[in-house]
């Protein structure tokens, strides 16, 4: 692909030296609808990131557009805090009956703010409260979101760094294969927890990602993640799963955690669940832990009513004959079959592929190879970012919509940026 150069001075002069995303994918991008993206100059480029999980349904999804056009041309109710309005009961109703009715799942909803990162902060005060304690158990690698009490249950160095004070009330603990199965399932982790001596103030809770998508895709077993909820009940903790990436369908079922059979005490979702990347996070709990005082945890945006007529209209769409999943798994199975073919392309030492659903990892043993690879697929008209540690994984977020062909066209790009970049 031919690019000209884009004029990128009014940003470089006047934005934050702080964004990421533009500098890996240096053009002005102008349009996007379903899979593909388009800068200002025409150029397509196939989406593997999806708003990082935020457009589970595409770019501009036209079923969720004509909703959202139809509710504002009405004059529909744009700002309500917290206000009863005919959006949100219409989101509530559908949440009920489309997604936790039909899973037997008591869940209060709480609209804590428009980000992962409220969510989060608002299941942690929530467990603290409940317990009366102050500790939190999280994982390695794990990635819960930007602000402090986040940033405490957030592994990446780099990233709790930039908070600039510390970090504290959190432990990590290893997560599933961490040790390369060397060590059996918790056994530091329940050790701890019954000596007296090891100094590990008694959590209020423990959170996780079935799936770490930011740590490198790292795929938790269904038999680990019951065994971390039976570790929980036992020793008197909440379990709060993460969901805001890989929630909303992107690894198969609606919730993440379905596939373990588990019903965690408290579940953040944030992501796709307006499906038009209109910002909007959830909290979810078990009624038994909806002590909250009226006002105790508030937010201006936290009622996003554009983002609650599309959020029903996502899932009325998608998600109400339960095809959505079918369609998810045997488009995974498709991303495996290629990953497959191209680690056994290039049978590097330390080249491996993990996933579930639409979420992939590529890892390679050089951190550098994995960047390189990322910016070939660029050049060639495709979207994908890099995660884990040391950056060393690809990583495809396709939109759970995207078509088979569109499908094919994406992995066989990727296969020859690998191609070309090792």
């Amino acid at each position: 692909m031919t690019l000209t150069q884009p004029d990128l001075s009014v940003f470089e002069t006047l934005e934050s030296e702080v964004r990421s995303y533009c500098r890996s994918w240096p053009v002005v991008f102008d349009r996007a609808q379903g899979s593909r993206m388009f800068d200002e100059d025409g150029h397509g480029y196939l989406d593997f990131f999806a708003g990082a999980g935020s457009l589970n349904y595409g770019h501009n999804n036209p079923v969720l557009k004509r909703a959202l056009l139809g509710y504002l041309e009405r004059d529909g109710v744009t700002h309500g805090l917290d206000m009863s309005t005919t959006a949100k009961r219409a989101f509530l109703e559908s949440f009920h009956s489309i997604v936790l009715h039909p899973r037997d799942l008591p869940y209060k909803v709480m609209f804590p703010g428009p980000t992962g990162t409220n969510a989060v902060e608002a299941a942690l005060k929530l467990a603290r409260k409940v317990k009366g304690r102050e500790s939190i158990v999280s994982f390695t690698n794990a990635f819960h979101g930007m602000t402090l009490g986040s940033l405490a249950v957030t592994g990446n160095a780099f990233k709790r760094a930039g908070a600039g004070i510390p970090l504290v009330h959190g432990t990590p603990m290893p997560f599933d294969n961490y040790l390369n199965g060397r060590t059996p399932d918790f056994l530091w982790f329940e050790r701890l927890l019954e000596d007296q001596g090891s100094g590990l103030n008694r959590p209020a809770a423990v959170i996780v990602e079935t799936i770490q998508g930011e740590g490198g895709v790292n795929v938790a077993r269904a038999e680990w993640l019951r065994a971390l909820a039976d570790l929980c009940e036992r020793h008197d903790m909440l379990l709060i799963v993460d969901d805001i990436q890989m929630g909303c369908g992107r690894t198969g079922a609606f919730f993440s955690f379905e596939e373990a059979g588990i019903v965690p005490d408290i579940v953040t979702v944030s992501k796709s669940i307006s499906g038009y990347g209109l910002p909007m996070a959830l909290t979810l709990f078990k009624p038994e832990l909806d002590i909250w005082e009226p006002g105790e945890h508030n937010g201006t945006f936290r009622g996003n009513n554009p983002a609650f007529v599309t959020g029903a209209a996502a899932l009325s769409t998608y998600w109400a004959d339960g095809q959505m999943e079918k369609q998810t798994l045997s488009r995974g199975e498709v991303v495996h079959s290629h990953l497959r073919a191209i680690v056994a392309e290039h049978p590097h030492p330390g080249t491996k592929y993990r996933g579930r659903g639409l979420v992939w990892g590529l890892e390679f043993a050089d951190p550098t190879l994995a960047g390189r690879i990322a910016k070939r697929a660029f050049a060639l008209g495709l979207l994908v970012e890099t995660s884990g540690p040391r950056d060393e994984v690809v990583k495809l977020l396709p939109a759970l919509t995207i078509t088979p062909d569109e499908l094919d066209d994406g992995l066989r790009t990727l296969a020859r940026a690998v191609r070309e970049c090792t």
